[in-house]
């Protein structure tokens, strides 16, 4: 009898014929059911190749046959529910190759439904007619081809072929991607690559307006903006060549929220901004209230640059000077508990301001001799000196457990591949404005940072909220940031450093080269991880099942694979139990479940707002850049719950820090068992709805 060499896929492609994956297939639905024996699915995988075989003498045989036959072998062995398991898989398969063809998407990768949805949105490309014209795998062909051009300078062509296949793997293989704008226009015409800008404004109608233009080419190339309004003369102060009153900071920045409503970064996402104002400006509580009256500043993050002076000033319950930026005198006295109570009530109603600790930021500036930073991209994870820009990337941490156990070696190859991948986006890159090109090449930061960080855990069998979890955290980012420095020091020597690599702190640290004035950074990794198929930057999981709805009312369960998987293998899968957690959530009160999987399973509001905390201060000593974190609360969270988090952040040197007490923002986008709040498919991560564009 001959046996089968191939099996002919729906798409007419042909792959070697592999009965495993008939018995994998089998094994599932047996499980699904509570039936789990891996003798049992091999046994009946082979009944179904004989089967077949009795039945057809062709070398090749189609998919659709292979699959009738596991159906008709598992009825005829009187595996009942085990064949109606099959049978509502096969037809959860088809429905999603059904959502991807009237996409108009083809997957040979087999990315998730929110994947294809995201990337049919906003990333891949699109005719004249708006029809799609590229795959997932030709994005990233796309991508890795437009990144490694740059390697025809440095080593010719084989050098460039060569970044270009090591590139397109990465990508490929779910391991690491760059941030949005990378993806949107590498290779295009557009060609504008970088995430992260931060522009000046100067206490001058020529500098607001100025920069509001700027602003303006920047969102429609598909970057974000962050802005410190801090030389803006307060409001009340004398305009002395019209002999007028100033308005102050805050009505300059409605002009910019309203010009961010009408510009769409590329037609593909939102603008997206970061105002930040010193808290020692006379009009700081204008700014701190200025979400308060409902939808003002919707285009915003919103952080208050608190000095250590203030904090100081906080700890002695001191009256803290107010200072005129025109004239550097002081204008007032106010009461520090006064300010910071309005803080926090702020952010407890409405998700902001953030805070940013900015003497913390400068005291680990690369590069003081050129300058303090005062401001930061729109999720606040990269400082940065006026006109500079950064490039971000992410690594999928869940790629790099095997068998239980992270692979360091792995970890190595992804870090400095990645950071050839970030320089190279320096050199492809087309700045939007020539003064971002001359100061972003001046110092050529980049910032590599992770996501996954919670599947991580759960791959690892340790709970998100433990100390072993924090080690294992401080331990990653160590390596990560080591090999990521030591990879830009190769570049360095072969390339050549960032041209201010002799102002900034690096030689008197033993670096004899680098190319890169920053390796670093932890961003929220808001759609790029939903592709990926990752949690969202080092944040805890949202949820473990929810309720998501596309496509004109199309509602689809989702579940976490890894839960998924869990509760197969213990043969404790149920539609109920999911609609149970589909509910809340969590399952910290389901006492059903047994209690190590309730304690490693934890979302984000199971967690304390210490354990959250904590975790970002374990990663943030060894990121150069920031730490983009949200402390996620729940709804019955106190006034003290936020006030305690700004101490504790300060006090453990986070650069800034978030908060968000659910269902404090009216249309919040994330919620369990609702469908009036269901969620969008970039918005799954614990980011609040507006503080998470990236």
């Amino acid at each position: 009898m001959k046996k089968f060499t191939h099996i002919r896929k729906r798409d007419g492609r042909l792959q070697s014929f592999q009965r495993k994956k008939i018995t994998a297939a089998i094994d599932a639905a047996l499980k699904e059911v509570g039936m789990a024996d891996h003798a049992l699915a091999d046994a009946l995988s082979r009944e179904t190749v004989d089967h077949l075989q009795a039945k057809n003498f062709a070398k090749v045989i189609d998919l659709e046959k292979v699959q009738d036959a596991v159906e008709h072998v598992l009825v005829r062995k009187d595996l009942t529910d085990a064949a109606k398991a099959y049978i509502l898989s096969r037809q959860r398969h088809a429905d999603a190759r059904l959502v991807k063809r009237i996409l108009g998407v083809e997957d040979e990768l087999k990315l998730s439904l929110n994947a294809i949805r995201v990337l049919e949105r906003r990333y891949l490309a699109k005719d004249t007619h708006g029809r799609i014209v590229e795959s997932p795998l030709g994005m990233f062909q796309r991508v890795a081809r437009a990144v490694a051009e740059p390697d025809l300078d440095f080593g010719g062509r084989s050098a460039a072929a060569e970044a270009e296949g090591k590139f397109l793997a990465l990508m490929a293989d779910l391991e690491f991607f760059p941030n949005s704008p990378t993806l949107m226009n590498g290779g295009t015409d557009v060609g504008q690559l970088a995430a992260c800008f931060t522009l000046p404004v100067d206490d001058s109608m020529e500098s607001i307006f100025g920069t509001l233009k700027h602003m303006a080419l920047i969102h429609q190339s598909g970057g974000g903006t962050g802005f410190s309004f801090s030389h803006i003369r307060p409001k009340g102060d004398v305009v002395q060549s019209t002999q007028g009153i100033a308005s102050g900071p805050v009505s300059f920045m409605s002009i910019y929220d309203a010009a961010t409503d009408v510009i769409r970064q590329g037609g593909r996402r939102r603008g997206a901004n970061m105002g930040i104002l010193r808290i020692d400006h006379p009009d700081i509580m204008d700014f701190i209230n200025a979400k308060r009256n409902g939808n003002a500043f919707r285009n915003f993050n919103l952080s208050v640059a608190v000095t250590d002076a203030f904090m100081n000033c906080l700890r002695r319950n001191g009256m803290f000077s107010l200072v005129n930026p025109r004239t550097r005198k002081v204008q007032g006295h106010v009461r520090a508990r006064e300010i910071f109570r309005s803080m926090v009530t702020s952010a407890w109603e409405m998700g902001d301001p953030g805070v940013l600790f900015i003497d913390t930021v400068n005291r680990r500036n690369p590069t003081p001799a050129l300058g303090k930073m005062e401001s930061t991209n729109p999720c606040g994870e990269v400082p940065l000196l006026p006109y500079e820009s950064c490039n971000l990337g992410s690594i999928n941490l869940a790629r790099m457990v095997c068998d239980g156990a992270i692979d360091w070696q792995k970890l190595e190859r992804v870090v400095r591949t990645a950071v050839h991948f970030l320089d190279n986006v320096i050199e492809a890159n087309s700045f939007p404005l020539p003064q971002i090109e001359s100061v972003t090449k001046t110092n050529r930061k980049i910032g590599l940072g992770v996501m996954g960080l919670a599947d991580l855990f759960l791959l690892l069998g340790v709970p998100y909220h433990s100390e072993e979890a924090r080690k294992i955290g401080t331990n990653i980012m160590k390596f990560i940031t080591q090999k990521a420095r030591n990879a830009s020091a190769d570049l360095g020597r072969t390339r050549g450093s960032f041209p201010h690599f002799q102002k900034s702190i690096w030689p008197k640290r033993g670096f004899d080269a680098l190319r890169n004035a920053t390796t670093t950074t932890i961003a929220p990794t808001g759609t790029i991880s939903l592709i990926a198929g990752a949690s969202s930057g080092i944040e805890p999981l949202f949820a473990l099942s929810f309720r998501r709805y596309i496509m004109e009312g199309t509602e689809l369960q989702e579940v976490h694979p890894i839960f998924e998987r869990m509760l197969r293998e213990r043969n404790i899968y149920s539609q109920d139990l999911l609609a149970e957690v589909a509910h809340t959530g969590s399952i910290r009160g389901i006492k059903t479940l047994p209690r190590d999987v309730r304690n490693l399973f934890v979302t984000s509001m199971d967690i304390s707002p210490k354990e959250h905390v904590t975790m970002q201060a374990s990663f943030q000593r060894f990121v150069d850049n920031a730490v983009s974190k949200t402390v996620n609360l729940p709804q019955n969270a106190t006034l003290d719950h936020v006030r305690h988090i700004y101490h504790l952040a300060y006090t453990l040197k986070c650069k800034g820090i978030t908060v968000y007490r659910f269902g404090s923002k009216r249309g919040q986008p994330v919620s369990w068992g609702r469908p009036e709040l269901a969620l969008e498919p970039e918005e799954t991560g614990a980011c609040s709805p507006e503080r998470c564009f990236y």
